[in-house]
């Protein structure tokens, strides 16, 4: 019985971190973009800002490094779970954002995003946590 249970432990461990690099590089890439390229080619279904368009890259930049960093390097890995909270924050926006703009097949992907980014949340806070060195 015990065997079984580090097992699926293993599975799990290598299923999350493989939603989690998934993730990062996901971020990461959408929160690069959203720093480096011109504001007039992120226009979106809804206008925002240029300063609010540049937050939310922030955000979603450092939101990737912190789904995968803190738990890589085992130091402070209670903030991996935080991180991926804030993703889904990020994604309830940008789904109510998509839809309001009246776009609700598109909505799917970052509502699709924000349950993954949940499921991390919920997986490293409760379900398989990271251990510190």
């Amino acid at each position: 019985m015990q065997i079984e249970i580090q097992r699926s432990s293993r599975k799990a461990g290598a299923a999350l971190w493989t939603l989690q690099t998934l993730l990062a590089l996901l971020f990461l890439f959408a929160g690069g973009m959203k720093l480096i390229v011109p504001v007039e080619m992120l226009k979106g279904p809804v206008a925002f800002p240029e300063l609010f368009i540049r937050f939310i890259g922030v955000c979603e930049f450092l939101g990737g490094l912190g789904v995968i960093l803190p738990a890589a390097l085992r130091i402070k890995t209670e903030l991996t779970p935080l991180a991926a909270a804030g993703l889904v924050i990020i994604m309830i926006g940008a789904t109510v954002t998509t839809i309001v703009g009246g776009a609700v097949a598109p909505a799917l992907f970052p509502a699709f995003v924000g349950v993954l980014a949940a499921t991390v949340a919920y997986a490293r806070w409760r379900v398989v946590p990271v251990p510190v060195r």
